[in-house]
Parts: C-alpha cells; structure tokens; sequence
C-alpha cells in the first residue's frame, strides 16, 4: 500500500494494464480540479476509486474520454489494445485525442455505465434501438465491412444484406440482454427506459456499455439509488464483467461497503489527489491515511446502533399527545395512520395494485423506518399521506384528520401539518431561486407573514440546520450536495410540521456527509419532536434513526416491529435476505458472502 499518486510495480503489472494514467491533471479554465493522478486499471480486475463529492473521481474518467465539457488535460492515459503481450505500439494517448478518434473509443474500447440510467438514456426511444444504436456505430470491430463498395447483385443484394445485417444486431443486443439477467429481452427492447424499474434500467444501461466487448469498463456509482436486493444483483454482474469477460473495470463509488464487496484494489481521492491506494484487504485492514480511517469510520454497520444506544423515544412525553388505552395506560398519540390502504392505478395492460391493504401508524414524536425494494411501494405510501394519491379503498389520517386529494381550503391547510425531504436536493431546489426565498416560500403560502418575519425565521431555520445566516442570499448551485440536502430539510421544517416524509434523504450523499445529515436529522427530531416517516434502502442507517421498523414487499407489509427486533432477529425469511444482502465494509465478510450465494 502506498500513500502517493504512483501505484506499487508489485501491485499492478503495468504491461497487462489495459489502461494507464499518469500524473494525469484535469483543469476548467485556472481552476485546477485534479493533479497527477496515476493508476492502473488491469484485465479481469476492479480497481474503486472512492472519495467524497467534489474529490475529483468522475471528472477523472470522464475528462479522458471527452465528456467532461471544457476540461483541460496535461499528464498521460494510454490505452491499451493489445493482449497481455501489447507493445507501446499497440496503445493509444487519449489526452489530445481529437474527437472523432474519441468517438472510436467510447464505447467500443471504454464502456461507462453512468449514475442515474433514467437520464442517461434517451426517453423518447426504445431501449432495443439505443443499444443497437451502439452496435451499428461501432460494427466496423465486430468484422463487417466499414461499407463504400455495393455488393455484387445490385439494389436486391443490397437490401438482403442489409436485413441480416439488422438481423444480426438485434439477435446481439437481445443476447447481451439476457447476459446481464434480464430474462424476458424482447419485452425490455420492447420498452421505454420509464417502463423499467431502477434495476432494470441499471442492467440495460451495463448491456449497452458493454455489448461492444470493451476492454474497459468505467461503473459510475452504478448502484447508488437502488435497494440492497438489486444492488448485490448489478454487483455480481460487475464482478462478472470483470472474472468471467474479462474486462478491466473502474468502479466509481462513496459506498465502502460496494468496495469491500467487489474491489481488487482502491485508490483514495481526495482533494483532486490520490492519497491512498492498495490491495482492498490491505487498506481496510491498515489504513495508513488519516483521511482514509475517517472515510472508514463513517460508514455506518448494521449492528452498531444495537443494544445500549440513544434512539428517539416511541411518542411525545407531553400529556397533550398522549391518549389512555383500555386497559388504562397511557399509549402514545398516532400522528399518522393508514387503515386497509389500497392503491390500484389502472393502465392500458391491466390493474396494478401498488400497495394493498396496509395497515401502519406512525405515532407522534416517533421515527418509523420503512424499507423494501424498488417498486414494494414505499413512495406510494408517502404520496398517500401527502395528499398526492387517492386511495382505491381504505382510509388515511394526518394528526386525526383525514387526508383528501381534493384541493380545498381544509386539504391545503393539512398540508401544512407535512414537511418532505426528498432525495435529490438538486432536483427539489428551484435553480432560479435564492435559498432564503425558497425556505421561506411555506411561510408565505400559508402563515401570511411579513416580509421582516420571514427573514427572521429563515434565519433560525438555517441556524437550526447549521448553515451561515448568509447563505439566505445564495443559488442552489452554489451548495454542495449536503448543503442542499439541509437546506431542503429547513424548508421541510419551516412550518413545525406534525409528520415529516423523509424518502431517501441520504442515498445520494457520500458517506461523512451523510453522517452529518443523519446528525442533524437526530439532533432536529430531539427539539422539535415531530413524527417522521424515514424511507431508506440502507438498513443501517434505519437502524441509526428509527425506533419502528416496517418492512414492504409487493405493495403488503411483511414484518413490523421495534428496530431491534426485525433488524437483529427478524422473523420473515424476505428481512433476512434484505439483511444478509446489505453490503458490509469489511471485504473478508464480503468475501464469504459472495461464495455462499454463488454455491447455493
């Protein structure tokens, strides 16, 4: 392990290396954003490079392939095209490449796999023809003729050849579809990327990345908005990618625990700079940065916050929201309630049911956590409380009232009593708008208040949240993501809601930011007392904030219970495979994980 840019001879052989960098820098204008960078990535091996928002990772991979907009580059990343006895002769400088030589790389020689699949890929188009699309401009490698000359036979030889030339790209892209594990590939080619689920769309997009046979190929945090279950399945197909096709694979990533499950080597950010890097087992177990233990230390363990530690209590202890059982106790008041909730949307294919008969109560001055995978229906639930999805059947209470789609004066003032926090700050904060008008803007709507007063509590909301009073002035574009990602949680809090929606706050945070967040949150709900639903696909940090846990699979509600109980003795065997499919950052457990699920 070493604590410098240039990587260990003994750990990476640099002639097998498909593709070398070396004191690579990346700069906008006289912004400098990373400074000689040197790694290698080699056939059949997982190279991460983690580090925190703003390190430099991405803009490492992608300014080398000419989608980094305007970066300038000085240093060196050869590719290499050769096998494992290529010759200098055989490799290529990507820095000063022109673009119609880049074109030729990506994906054909690099293939990326990006964050977010749904932007990524073109909405308009089937998912079949943007992955031939791939095929067809690169068919040239694949031994067909790069075309000029009309075969012999006229227009109808012509015509012949070109349909089993189409023939052929269909029967490759429906092949390299159910490579990946998407079963049914007529169906998905069939499709619109809005028509998959997250899963899904994460497999079609490494099948388009990967449907050349690239040498290379670059995972940009491919799994960071997706459930555990989904996550182990795109994980082993990278693996794959890597030991069975052999391919040479970057893996992008905040989350430590896909580290230790996947990696061969890591290669520490930070600050534009590689700190660290090493053999996974090798840095894990001895970390010799500074940086690089507080990255470890940040990552939060299922199990860490078990007996013994400090969590919200179930209910307010203010007699007022207190009511009396039966049998004469006193039970905690419901700030929240769905009663047989059901929710069938109706489409051209059929019903779907999205969630049925759900029976939950949120009690007030409470955290619930609520987990499942994409699609068991944990956003539907959060959309009926709000208001924002009629019912089929069944009934839905906020603070013992009930909840209407109808948007009258009573509905609108109900509204008031929910904050919600949604995943992607970016995407929730008005670009156009200063912070200060946007935390602001609930006050306006619906306290009526002047302008001195809205500047006043905007104040002790950013205060509240840990942020200077003058970042009232500045754009969302001047934030980083845990910066908007509090400034969306003052704007939830901004009218001392009764039940604050948390849906994945933390997913898109890396990890010490998220521990700062997931701080905030706790220290939030100890003052102010308000009831939270916290949706999460990370149990671990379920089990660092919520006092109940409810467990989601298929739109039914499959275990409930204190966090304590389902999290470390769970009774269901679907909460067991969830558990067990949490990626742990410890790459030995990782290890013995992989090859138990591989043998069974």
């Amino acid at each position: 392990m070493v604590a410098d840019s240039a990587p260990s001879p003994e750990t990476v052989p640099t002639d097998r290396a498909a593709l070398s960098y070396r004191d690579h820098c990346v700069s906008f204008g006289p912004k400098v954003i990373t400074r000689e960078v040197s790694f290698d990535l080699v056939p059949g091996r997982i190279l991460a490079l983690v580090g925190e928002s703003g390190s430099g990772k991405s803009v490492t991979a992608l300014a080398a392939l000419g989608l980094a907009g305007s970066a300038e580059q000085t240093g060196s990343v050869l590719l290499s095209s050769a096998g494992l006895t290529g010759t200098a002769a055989d490799s290529r400088e990507l820095v000063g490449l022109d673009p119609t030589g880049l074109r030729g790389v990506r994906g054909a020689e690099i293939g990326v796999v990006f964050q977010e699949p749904m932007s990524a890929f073109n909405p308009m188009f089937r998912l079949g023809h943007q992955i031939a699309e791939a095929v067809r401009a690169h068919r040239h490698r694949a031994g067909s003729s790069p075309g000029g000359a009309e075969p012999a036979g006229g227009a109808e030889a012509t015509a012949g050849a070109a349909s089993a030339a189409e023939t052929s790209v269909r029967d490759r892209v429906r092949a390299q579809l159910v490579k990946v594990g998407l079963d049914d590939p007529d169906r998905i080619m069939r499709a619109y990327p809005h028509q998959l689920s997250g899963g899904q769309l994460q497999r079609a997009m490494i099948a388009l990345a990967t449907v050349n046979a690239p040498r290379v190929l670059i995972a940009d945090e491919p799994t960071t908005a997706l459930d555990v279950t989904v996550q182990t399945g795109i994980l082993d197909l990278l693996r794959s990618q890597a030991t069975e096709e052999g391919q040479a694979v970057l893996l992008i990533t905040h989350d430590m625990g896909v580290v230790a499950d996947i990696a061969d080597e890591v290669a520490v950010m930070k600050n534009g700079r590689i700190v660290e890097q090493g053999k996974v087992d090798e840095l894990f177990s001895d970390p010799q940065e500074e940086y690089t233990r507080q990255l470890l230390a940040a990552v939060p363990r299922l199990g860490d916050f078990g007996s013994g530690r400090s969590k919200p209590e179930t209910g307010s202890s203010s007699a007022s929201d207190a009511s009396t059982a039966p049998d004469g106790s006193t039970a905690p008041a419901i700030a929240a309630e769905l009663r047989s909730a059901t929710v069938v949307h109706r489409s051209s294919a059929g019903p779907v049911t999205a969630i049925e008969g759900i029976d939950l109560q949120i009690p007030a001055g409470s955290i619930t956590g609520l987990v499942g995978e994409s699609g068991s229906g944990k956003s539907t639930i959060a959309t009926v409380l709000t208001g924002g999805q009629k019912l089929s059947s069944g009934q839905v209470f906020v603070d013992g009232q009930a909840v209407s789609t109808r948007p009258n004066r009573a509905q609108r003032r109900r509204r008031a009593d929910i904050g919600v926090v949604f995943q992607d700050p970016r995407g929730a904060l008005n670009p156009r708008r200063t912070i200060g008008s946007q935390i602001g803007e609930p006050l306006r709507v619906h306290r009526r208040l002047d302008s001195h007063t809205i500047d006043a509590r905007v104040a002790a909301l950013l205060d509240d949240v840990q942020l200077p009073g003058d970042f009232a002035e500045r754009y969302p574009h001047e934030l980083s993501g845990g910066q908007r990602q509090r400034v969306a949680i003052a704007r939830a809090l901004a009218l001392d809601p009764k039940l604050l929606i948390a849906d994945e706050p933390t997913s898109a945070l890396d990890v010490s930011v998220q521990r700062g967040v997931l701080r905030l949150l706790a220290e939030l709900h100890e003052v102010h007392d308000f009831a939270c639903l916290f949706i999460s696909h990370d149990l671990a940090v379920i089990e660092q904030l919520a006092s109940t846990v409810v467990v989601l699979r298929h739109g039914a509600i499959v275990e409930q219970g204190t966090s304590a109980q389902v999290l470390t003795a769970p009774q269901q065997a679907y909460t067991k495979e969830l558990i067990e499919s949490a990626p742990l950052p410890d790459p030995q457990i990782q290890a013995a994980r992989r090859a138990a699920r591989l043998a069974a």
